[in-house]
This record gives C-alpha cells, sequence and structure tokens, in this order.
C-alpha cells in the first residue's frame, strides 16, 4: 500500500511589514489615531450651528428641525449664542442694512468656524440681485464655506450640505497632515 504524503502547507511570508509600535505592545487592543483627525471627528459629529435666517429660506432651515427630518439625530443642534456656535447658517436674502449685524456675528465666533450659505440669495442675490439695497451673496461679506443652491431649498437640500460640511471637516483634517 502506498504510503500518503503529508499535505503541502503553504506558508505565507510577511513581506515588508513595519514592526508593531510601542503603544501596540504595552497597550495591546488600544486604538491609536492622529489626534488632528480625532480632533475632527469630534467637531464634524457635534456641529453647533447659529441660525441666521433672514427670509423664506429660513422656514425650510427650521422645517429641517422638525420631527420629519430631524436634524438633531445627527448630532447638529441650533445654538442661540455665537460665542459657543461653530456653524453659521445664512438662510434668505442678505440685505445691506443687515451686513455689520452678519460680520459682528462671525467674529464673535470662535474659531474653527464654517459658514453655510443657504438658498440663491444668501449665495448671489437670488431674484433681487439688481436691487439697491441687496448684498450680492453673503461671501462679499464673510468666507463661505458650503453653499446649498435652490429658492428655497428643500430641508433635504439643507441637510446634504450639512453633511458636505462634516466631509468637509473631516478631510481637512487629513490634509494637514499629509500636507
Amino acid at each position: 500500500m502506498a504510503q500518503r504524503s503529508a499535505p503541502l502547507e503553504i506558508e505565507v511570508g510577511r513581506g515588508n511589514v513595519p514592526a508593531p509600535s510601542p503603544a501596540h505592545r504595552a497597550l495591546p487592543g488600544v486604538i491609536t489615531a492622529r489626534s488632528d483627525e480625532l480632533i475632527a471627528l469630534a467637531r464634524k459629529s457635534s456641529l453647533w450651528p447659529l441660525t441666521f435666517g433672514l427670509a423664506c429660506c429660513a422656514i425650510e432651515m427650521i422645517s429641517t428641525y422638525m420631527s420629519h427630518h430631524d436634524l438633531d439625530r445627527l448630532g447638529i443642534v441650533t445654538w442661540p449664542s455665537p460665542r459657543q456656535s461653530d456653524v453659521m447658517i445664512v438662510a434668505g436674502t442678505v440685505v445691506k442694512k443687515m451686513a455689520e449685524p452678519i460680520k459682528l456675528l462671525y467674529e464673535q465666533m470662535p474659531d474653527p468656524k464654517w459658514v453655510v450659505a443657504m438658498g440663491s440669495c444668501a449665495t448671489n442675490g437670488g431674484p433681487y440681485y439688481r436691487s439697491y439695497s441687496v448684498v450680492m451673496g453673503v461671501d462679499h461679506l464673510i468666507p463661505v464655506d458650503i453653499y446649498v443652491p435652490g429658492c428655497p431649498p428643500r430641508p433635504e437640500a439643507l441637510m446634504d450640505g450639512l453633511l458636505k460640511l462634516e466631509q468637509k471637516i473631516q478631510s481637512d483634517a487629513r490634509g494637514r497632515m499629509a500636507g
């Protein structure tokens, strides 16, 4: 009777694997990450917008926080004070009379801070762009990070804009580490 040989065992080489870090050897099971990325994760997961409703877009912004859309479940909770807010949502027509209060509130917000321009009026003046009293977009006053188009934009559009802002916050942290 022929003797069967043992099955061949395939050995997988280690290849070019770096040595484990001292933190992994000292504290196994502990997750390590860059501090900038952890801070960005915390920032993006708890945005506190200062809502600045100026016209009809404000109604859509308000309905984003109502029970049908419930923006609170994403960790985005409105805050009435600029000193604790990190996102300013400018919703509606920015008239020249409101330019100084918008700048003042933006300056009172702590760094880092972001701005969302909601609706065509806040973005470029909307249907009133040739009016003597309307600012041709809030970006003439303060820097804008996210533009939400529409007249007025639906609550889903604002939610999408805020999710894009969260992605921007996280990718900015990664970009700082690479650059």
